[in-house]
């Protein structure tokens, strides 16, 4: 995995995703991944409300501050790297969150498919 040139699903160059929190398996604000990121954190999303209580639902809280682990928590309209599975899980349920193509990394096609990512696209309208 070359981090050098991170490439988008779109074939360019990654995007940052968000700084405010600051995202991203290695916490540099982009879906950035490689061999250590077992979760695939690839996927840029924009966090909602019901995103945030299906993910809670599922085991994974999401918003839920937990400063030992440097983890401000999330709340509705922050940028976020999500797992790929998790968003994927997310989708199969009706209830995924809206993906920034030019910030979800190409790896994310791993496990999701272009065509559902992009009608949850809100870079392309």
């Amino acid at each position: 995995m070359d981090m050098e040139d991170p490439v988008n699903v779109l074939g360019g160059q990654l995007a940052d995703c968000g700084r405010d929190p600051v995202t991203g398996f290695f916490r540099d604000g982009c879906c950035n991944t490689s061999d250590e990121d077992m979760g695939s954190h690839t996927i840029c999303v924009v966090m909602t409300a019901d995103f945030l209580a299906f993910s809670k639902a599922r085991g994974n809280d999401l918003s839920t501050p937990m400063p030992q682990f440097g983890f401000p928590g999330l709340k509705p309209g922050d940028r976020w790297c999500l797992c790929a599975a998790r968003w994927q899980e997310a989708f199969e349920a009706g209830m995924a969150p809206k993906v920034r193509l030019d910030a979800t990394h190409e790896r994310a096609l791993d496990i999701v498919r272009l065509p559902d990512l992009i009608r949850h696209a809100i870079d392309l309208h």
